[in-house]
């Protein structure tokens, strides 16, 4: 079985997340630094970029706990796309504050995007040339859009209080309640569509430079949705809530790699059994919408849909969750209605996995992943040891949820992993550095598709670490600077995708 995330049966690609690219406006955009990353990849012979979610930022500015898993983020819109399509005024950019360029200040971000966008909105408001596709866009985006921009309104008419907090009217959806709502709010409700049609637009730009490079997209869909979100409170009978809107069970993992008390994540978890009543209308609108976006999907905490872990919410840590029944079988069966076999969907298997979980990918097709830095802890049968790799997988020197390999190295390795990788890598008897030596490691394996985060193909330390899990702040804020992007060493990488064959691409002029 050949990897289906892919056209041709092996390639490589890299990991960056769109806000991690260099940008003068304080967050990597949608604009020309997405479209010079896209240049880099295809001269370096890769087929291939993940993303992280999309989707607007939430609590701890993670994309895995957004107050929408149907839009886009509105920190991705770049000013000069807005400004070459008429919506703002080289004056509107003449005050940008002095941004950071090695890492994103979220809430400074957020402050310029949305005076920028504000601007914008006041143009489109006093000229018609956007007006039809605008109307074109909403009307096909209804479905998600209309109790999106809705929920944003009235979050921000209630100073950010989460809907569970609203007056009970609002927070129970009661009908004349929304109808007044939306009258009293109208101008904001369509700030926030315009929002999102731009960012919809700016997107279908991007992923236009991507396919003309030959380079596809890899998003990213969680399992889990956040508590206050618009998903949450239009559709509360499909989450296991209690009469106030707050779960009694949230969902976590149990102690791992990563956390010796678990992971407490405080999602609401799923009432299976209500969505498989409607052979699961939800699920299949998140994955179509997803697919409307990138080519393929990485399904974030796969494990979890054999089984998961429910933690009460009383709970301060994930120690006290039980194992819980997922919806399994049913819901592949669905997806599968929904958009046709080999399913576009490459399941993100680390951790705790069970000949049950591996039986369930193997009956849907789905591909794992294997992650090179949890290969040197074990014994020579470790399974991700590149030597014990299969076709069907995705092979990472490491994630976003990782260290960086040379950060791993020199801090979180111990004797025993250093010894084993220094063996297995021959870094004994090489001067190649530790980072190269992983990704040339995992280029060669036999799996089908090989990826490296960004900041492993440049070498960088613990600094640029993306993600730590378990810890609640500091996390996702890492950019590559100008000079980094320039410092990519596209030919080493085009001669290493070449040696191991996984294939060229034509290179854009």
């Amino acid at each position: 079985m050949s990897l289906p995330v892919l056209p041709l049966p092996r390639a490589s690609g890299l990991l960056c997340h769109v806000t991690s690219l260099p940008s003068p406006y304080g967050v990597g955009d949608l604009g020309p630094g997405a479209e010079r990353f896209v240049d880099v990849l295809a001269a370096a012979g890769q087929r291939l970029w993940q993303v992280l979610p999309l989707v607007p930022v939430g609590e701890g500015d993670s994309p895995y706990a957004s107050p929408s898993t149907f839009a886009l983020n509105p920190a991705l819109a770049s000013p000069e796309r807005m400004l070459a399509d008429g919506l703002l005024e080289a004056a509107d950019l003449a005050d940008t504050p002095d941004f950071p360029d090695a890492h994103v200040d979220f809430r400074a971000v957020r402050v310029f995007k949305e005076r920028l966008l504000t601007r914008a909105f006041e143009r489109f408001e006093a000229d018609d040339s956007h007006r039809a596709a605008f109307t074109a866009f909403v009307a096909r985006e209804a479905a998600w859009l209309d109790d999106y921009a809705l929920f944003e309104a009235l979050r921000a008419a209630h100073d950010g209080a989460a809907w569970h907090d609203w007056p009970a009217p609002l927070a129970e959806r009661d009908p004349d309640a929304l109808a007044a709502a939306r009258a009293d709010h109208a101008r904001a409700v369509d700030r926030v569509r315009f929002e999102q049609f731009v960012l919809d637009g700016q997107w279908a730009a991007l992923r236009s430079t991507c396919a003309a490079a030959g380079v596809q997209i890899l998003g990213d869909l969680p399992i889990y949705v956040a508590l206050d979100s618009a998903d949450v409170w239009a559709d509360r009978a499909l989450f296991d809530l209690d009469a106030d809107g707050r779960p009694t069970a949230v969902a976590g993992v149990p102690p791992d790699y990563f956390s010796a008390t678990g992971q407490r994540w405080g999602n609401p978890l799923y009432r299976w059994d209500a969505m498989a009543a409607n052979d699961f209308a939800w699920w299949r609108r998140r994955l179509r919408r997803t697919l409307a976006l990138v080519d393929h999907v990485r399904l974030d905490h796969f494990r979890g849909f054999e089984a998961f872990w429910a933690v009460p919410a009383s709970s301060p840590t994930a120690i006290d969750g039980v194992w819980v029944e997922g919806p399994r079988d049913a819901l592949f069966d669905a997806f599968a209605a929904e958009c046709g076999t080999p399913l576009p969907i490459l399941a993100e298997d680390l951790g705790m996995i069970t000949p049950e979980v591996r039986a369930l990918m193997a009956r849907h097709g789905l591909p794992g992943m294997a992650v090179l830095q949890f290969a040197f802890g074990g014994e020579p049968d470790n399974d991700y040891l590149p030597h014990r790799y299969r076709r069907d997988l995705a092979a990472y020197t490491g994630t976003h949820d990782n260290d960086t390999v040379a950060g791993w190295w020199h801090g979180g390795a111990t004797a025993h992993e250093r010894a084993s990788a220094a063996r297995y890598l021959g870094l004994d008897a090489s001067t190649e550095p530790v980072h190269r030596a992983a990704v040339r490691a995992v280029w060669a394996s036999v799996a089908d598709l090989a990826v490296a985060p960004v900041q492993d193909v440049l070498g960088l330390g613990s600094q640029a670490r993306m993600n730590t899990p378990g810890i609640e702040s500091g996390n996702w804020g890492w950019r590559m600077t100008p000079a980094q992007l320039r410092a990519l060493p596209v030919g080493w990488l085009r001669s290493l995708t070449e040696a191991y064959g996984r294939g060229t691409p034509t290179a854009r002029p």
